[in-house]
Formats: C-alpha cells, sequence, structure tokens
C-alpha cells in the first residue's frame, strides 16, 4: 500500500462530531495575536459549523482563555508589567468566541489553560458520552493549539480529520507548514478542505488525504505550497 493516499470516506452516523479551537475575538482585533486571513477562515468554519448542525453532528467549541487564579504562570512563561498574561487573559473581552461561530443550543464551550482542548477540560469525556470516533478539526493556531489538541486527539483513540482551510496562524507559510507537518503523522484520520468536509458531515462521501506511514512528504521552502495543494 502506498504510504499516503487519496481515498473516498464516509463520516459514520452517530459518531463524528466538529470541534472549533479557538476561534475568537482575539485572533481578529489583536495586533499581537491576529491570525492571518482569519475572514476566510473564519467563513469556512461557519459552513462546517452550519453542515454540523444541519445534521444533528455534535459540536464542541474550545476557547483559550488564561486565567492565573486557575493555573499560575507557567516556567519562563511571558507575564505584562503589571503580571497579567500576555495572551488570552480571562479579563478581557477578545477572549469570547467570534459571533460568526459561537456555540448555540447545548454546545459545549470548553474553556482551556494550555494549548490542547483535551488538557484540563472535559473534552475526552464529552466525546465519549456522544460515542464519537471520528473528530472533525478546525480552528487557531494551526502549529499550536490546533496542532496540540490533533496529536492529543489521536492519542486518545480518535480519527482525526483535519480541514486544512478552515485553519489558520500567523502567516501563510506557518500554517502551510503547520498542516503538512501533521498530515505527515495524522495515524487513522485524513486532511481535506471545507468543501469536502461539509459534503462528509451531511452524511455524503468524499475523498480525503491520507496516510498510513510516517513523512510521506518531505517538502522544502520552494515545496510547501505545492504539497498543501495535493492535499
Amino acid at each position: 500500500m502506498r504510504p499516503a493516499f487519496h481515498e473516498e470516506i464516509t463520516l459514520p452516523e452517530g459518531k463524528a462530531a466538529l470541534l472549533l479551537v479557538d476561534l475568537q475575538e482575539e485572533q481578529r482585533s489583536d495586533p499581537d495575536y491576529y491570525a492571518h486571513d482569519i475572514e476566510a477562515v473564519l467563513a469556512n468554519a461557519a459552513r462546517l459549523l452550519e453542515a454540523a448542525r444541519a445534521a444533528g453532528r455534535p459540536v464542541a467549541h474550545a476557547a483559550y482563555v488564561r486565567d492565573f487564579s486557575v493555573e499560575p504562570p507557567r516556567p519562563f512563561e511571558a507575564v505584562r508589567a503589571d503580571g497579567a498574561p500576555t495572551f488570552s487573559d480571562a479579563a478581557s473581552g477578545l477572549t469570547e468566541i467570534c459571533a460568526e461561530v459561537a456555540a448555540k443550543g447545548d454546545e459545549p464551550v470548553f474553556a482551556k489553560n494550555d494549548a490542547s482542548a483535551f488538557k484540563g477540560t472535559g473534552l475526552h469525556q464529552w466525546l465519549g458520552d456522544q460515542s464519537v470516533e471520528w473528530l472533525v478539526v478546525c480552528g487557531v493556531w494551526t502549529e499550536a493549539c490546533v496542532a496540540a489538541s490533533v496529536r492529543d486527539a489521536i492519542a486518545l483513540g480518535y480519527r482525526v480529520l483535519l480541514v486544512k482551510d478552515a485553519c489558520g496562524s500567523g502567516g501563510a507559510a506557518m500554517h502551510q507548514t503547520g498542516i503538512l507537518n501533521l498530515a505527515n503523522r495524522l495515524y487513522g484520520g485524513g486532511v481535506c478542505d471545507t468543501a469536502r468536509a461539509a459534503r462528509l458531515l451531511n452524511g455524503g462521501t468524499a475523498p480525503v488525504w491520507r496516510t498510513t506511514d510516517p513523512v510521506p512528504m518531505r517538502f522544502d521552502y520552494d515545496t510547501i505550497t505545492a504539497f498543501y495543494k495535493r492535499l
């Protein structure tokens, strides 16, 4: 079998959920933490959210809310002159999830004090209660909180479908290399774009990029975008 390939899949009925990671106002309003092309990322995430809701798929939201009263500063963590967090400060309104992808109804919001949506939250328990096997993931930043959440999800036994154009980072190169690095070791899951992911969430079939062996893509500066487009 080839180490990497495109395969037609469907998401099993009643066993797939959507996870949106850190799509917060900070990512488009704070000049220090502005995510590149965030409006397009939000539009794609909103499309996934609409598809998941229409199909009755479980939806979970994660939000980075740095609260030193819950978890004190970690060793070497940067703080402001007044001792407050440098980002995702619980006292800031910028930790609110962007309105176009905000939770509705009984959709849970898991506030986290670390990169992974699983660390210190009830996400794993909630997904288990929903009998989830496949986790469709989008959000920001690709190489940070999205990557940490994806790796923890795989370690916990979930099949992850990473939606490449519904994620974002500080720049296009940061985002694309983040996706490629995850894809190179995304065992059991796959990578696709928003159009295919929405089709899958709606119960359809679509081709997704999958790998069975480590590091099938060896990219360089001049090949990053070409590899990214193939996913």
